[in-house]
């Protein structure tokens, strides 16, 4: 006989597995997204998801879930949380139980030090059911709340499926990450509509707040992929680089040997050429191991996770090859960025500095080039990891202290054979020091009194001079490069993480 309770409990289940309404789940299918649960198949390992809430609002007809998956499983061995949204179920919108269940997720994992993974599709807020969701202790801002008390504690990761519209923006913003999927993920504050409506302006969901908007120009995202699949292989990619919490080291993996290019060749005769960066750390790390993070947002600084012979490290490089590796506010912002997240996770971070400096004029002054550059300073001063500062060609000015030089205590500043440091280039220093005595001299005269300047100018800042002086602790060729970091960070591995004694800083942001 069967019991009319379990048989109504069943039906329950299936219909929350089963998620939103048949016409909405053809419309996913449409726009070729796939099902919640589907996401967290490919992102789990097979039998490992144990599922929250599964029948919240059950008593309520297409509300399956209440529009939001959570629970723990485990990615690649390694436990983790996840919250999902079925945007299915009223557009993956927010009502009161939804927001409990992502705020009982999130306190979960803090208190089990379990990394988040946030799988967004979300129209936001529930507007019938503002008063419920939104302004109260257990509403909508205790998300946040968890989020920011969660961040530096375990990684958090966000792939953005669809839209991440008004307050749930911030969802992606307090992450660590952000993968979006170009053509249908978004996020904003306020939709095209509403511009239109508050403030006049006519523009679509795509100029407002698409991947591409988000990864190359606000540089709120971290990457951009082209479908749901290839967003969840991102973030495995990178959770693969980073520690499952602060308290440990992150994972470690057989070393490979890397692609066989002599990093040497890379670099040019000419000292003023362009140069692929890339290329040279792909001579220097293990084969197939770069991994960029904002790879097209403020491009003339490459920031990256890599292994060393299978240990991950970070890493901050100048671009020669965009904007002559020149720091903008934009470059500051990305490296800064990067410097705490490798900090709050145990990974080394190694410097590769060929760069000019900060640019100057009126427009980056207006922009805050220099609120914006001592940014990116107290970063690397707070950055208590081991840090390795390498000079691959020139480092002039404050562009030496923003790769992390003698000044800023690197457990080493090592130099290549091309290295060059100063507080400029030559040019710019005869021309600031002398200009008033070579408008003085006969002009058939000048040529040779400026290139006698810069012999003296060469014998001031000259390598072996530096080294001499202990101002670069190594002078290494390229191909000895990769033994001579990998020997270094091994020592590194037990230094003292005290930086100063003081609740925070007050960072100039």
């Amino acid at each position: 006989m069967t019991d009319p309770r379990r048989e109504r409990l069943a039906k329950a289940k299936d219909r929350a597995l089963e998620g939103g309404p048949e016409r909405h789940r053809r419309r996913l299918r449409e726009q070729g997204k796939l099902p919640v649960r589907r996401r967290i198949e490919l992102l789990v390992d097979a039998g490992s998801f144990v599922e929250d809430g599964l029948l919240a609002n059950a008593l309520e007809p297409d509300l399956a879930a209440d529009g939001v998956v959570t629970g723990r499983g485990t990615v690649d061995g390694r436990p983790v949380v996840v919250v999902a949204n079925d945007p299915t179920v009223k557009a993956g919108s927010w009502g009161p139980l939804t927001v409990e269940k992502i705020v009982r997720a999130l306190e979960a994992a803090y208190e089990e030090l379990l990394p988040v993974f946030y799988l967004v599709d979300s129209a936001g807020a529930r507007i019938t059911d503002q008063v419920a969701m939104f302004p109260g202790r257990r509403g909508a801002g205790n998300i946040f709340w968890n989020q920011v008390r969660l961040s530096g504690r375990v990684p958090q990761i966000c792939c953005l499926f669809g839209p991440s519209a008004a307050g749930g923006a911030y969802i992606p913003a307090f992450t660590d990450v952000v993968v979006m999927v170009e053509g249908r993920a978004s996020m904003y504050l306020g939709s095209p509509r509403m511009a239109q409506m508050v403030i006049g302006e006519e523009t679509t969901l795509e100029e407002m707040g698409g991947a591409r908007i988000h990864t190359e120009i606000s540089g709120c995202a971290d990457a951009m992929v082209s479908s749901d699949e290839e967003a969840i292989e991102w973030a495995k990619t990178y959770f693969s680089y980073v520690a499952d919490h602060y308290r440990v080291f992150p994972p470690v993996y057989a070393p490979e040997p890397p692609s066989g290019v002599d990093p040497g060749s890379v670099i040019p005769d000419d000292p003023k050429a362009g140069y692929d960066m890339v290329e040279f750390l792909e001579a220097i790390f293990d084969d197939g191991s770069l991994f960029e993070i904002k790879e097209r947002w403020a491009r003339e600084v490459i920031t990256a996770f890599a292994l060393l012979e299978g240990r991950p490290v970070g890493i901050v490089a100048s671009q020669p090859n965009h904007l002559g590796g020149v720091l903008f506010v934009d470059s500051a912002d990305k490296a800064a960025r990067f410097l705490w997240l490798c900090d709050a996770f145990n990974l080394p971070i190694v410097f590769f500095a060929d760069v000019p400096g900060f640019m100057i004029g009126t427009e980056v002054e207006r922009q805050g080039i220099i609120r914006a550059g001592a940014k990116m300073l107290t970063a690397i001063a707070e950055a208590t990891v081991p840090r390795i500062s390498v000079i691959v060609r020139k480092a002039y000015g404050a562009g030496l202290y923003a790769f992390s030089g003698p000044g800023f205590r690197p457990e080493a500043t090592l130099a290549l054979p091309t290295a060059e440091i100063a507080v400029m280039g030559p040019e710019a220093a005869i021309n600031a020091v002398y200009y008033n005595k070579i408008m003085e001299l006969p002009e058939d005269e000048r040529e040779a009194f400026v290139a006698e300047k810069r012999a003296e100018y060469a014998e001031d800042v000259d390598l072996l001079r530096l080294a001499a002086e202990l101002v670069v602790d190594a002078v290494v060729d390229p191909e000895e490069l990769r033994a001579e970091l990998a020997a270094r960070l091994r020592y590194a591995l037990r230094k003292d993480r005290h930086f100063s004694d003081r609740r925070h800083g007050v960072p100039p942001v």
